[in-house]
């Protein structure tokens, strides 16, 4: 199953409830209401993980990100992490790669070259930490 447009959707929930402030709740039914039901609900499960998760992903994140303060990172970059850090640690029938793939694919259309390597980076350092066995069907 595709879930790319899921992802992208609860990216920009995140994003906007980190940097407007806005209720979660006002968002999500905002940003999902023309979604698809297979999509919005993948959405809305990513957007709730990440948010109920967000201060064990914050500590993730913060030591995997050497010399970056969490509130420092661009906030695209930063939601970008947050959502590839609850699907790698929480979602662990999705492969690594995958996770990691999308989140590269994120940061090329919303962020900049820098931050792919950015990106890149943090979730491989925290794929070790969290799945140090990989993917499963991969060597």
């Amino acid at each position: 199953m595709a879930r790319h447009y899921a992802r992208e959707l609860a990216l920009k929930v995140l994003y906007e409830h980190d940097v407007a402030g806005a209720p979660l709740t006002v968002v999500l039914d905002r940003t999902l209401a023309g979604a698809s039901m297979a999509d919005g609900d993948y959405a809305r499960q990513l957007v709730q993980g990440t948010v109920s998760n967000r201060e064990q992903i914050d500590e993730w994140l913060g030591g995997a990100a050497r010399e970056w303060r969490i509130q420092r990172m661009p906030p695209i970059d930063r939601n970008i992490l947050r959502l590839g850090c609850y699907e790698m640690v929480w979602e662990q029938s999705v492969p690594l790669s995958v996770v990691i793939d999308e989140a590269l694919e994120l940061a090329r259309v919303y962020s900049t070259d820098e931050a792919k390597r950015f990106v890149n980076g943090v979730l491989g350092a925290i794929a070790e930490k969290v799945r140090p066995e990989g993917d499963r069907d991969r060597p």
